[in-house]
């Protein structure tokens, strides 16, 4: 069985803190950011709702339909919160594995709401991507990271599972 060295893990660590990050200030951001669930005036691109009205996938009809339902209001809500957890998940490395899935539950989600086919650059978007875009890349990112199960190299899972391994070991034996 392949274990990976010491900077193998500090660089799959590195990875994970990175990507929760990122997930933790942009939730945050949305927390703190007026007009971000209300969607009115200057600040109505910044809703869920502005988000999902844009949406060009294959389910854009979908997303289309949550943009003009009581639902996009949910969701103004929701999706702050989701990110805050996974962030404070991957940071802390506190049940990474559902961490790692709401991630990226999340991001492909966003993918598949937006995947870029132009291949040109666009108005008011950073780069020019045809079908691989950042949101893709770091999904990828978090696949990596749930394959190498990073709570079990370092964070909160690492010291639970150590405790409760110590827990069982010292526990007095059952008799059946």
């Amino acid at each position: 069985m392949w274990t990976p060295s010491d900077r193998q893990r500090v660089a799959l660590v590195l990875l994970r803190t990175l990507v929760g990050w990122h997930f933790l200030y942009e939730g945050y951001y949305k927390l703190m950011l007026p007009g971000w669930s209300r969607g009115g005036g200057l600040l109505a691109r910044w809703t869920a709702g502005g988000y999902l009205k844009a949406a060009n996938g294959p389910f854009a009809g979908i997303f289309h339909a949550l943009s003009t339902s009581a639902v996009s209001a949910w969701i103004d809500h929701v999706i702050p919160i989701a990110l805050v957890l996974v962030g404070l998940s991957l940071i802390l490395g506190l049940l990474t594995q559902v961490g790692c899935w709401g991630a990226l539950m999340l991001l492909l989600t966003f993918y598949i709401a937006a995947i870029p086919t132009a291949g040109t650059p666009q108005p008011a978007a950073e780069g020019t991507y045809l079908l691989v875009n950042k949101t893709l890349i770091e999904a990828a990112a978090v696949v990596v990271l749930l394959t190498f199960r990073t709570g079990a190299i370092a964070g909160l899972d690492l010291l639970w599972s150590t405790r409760a391994e110590r827990a069982m070991l010292t526990a007095p034996a059952r008799e059946v």
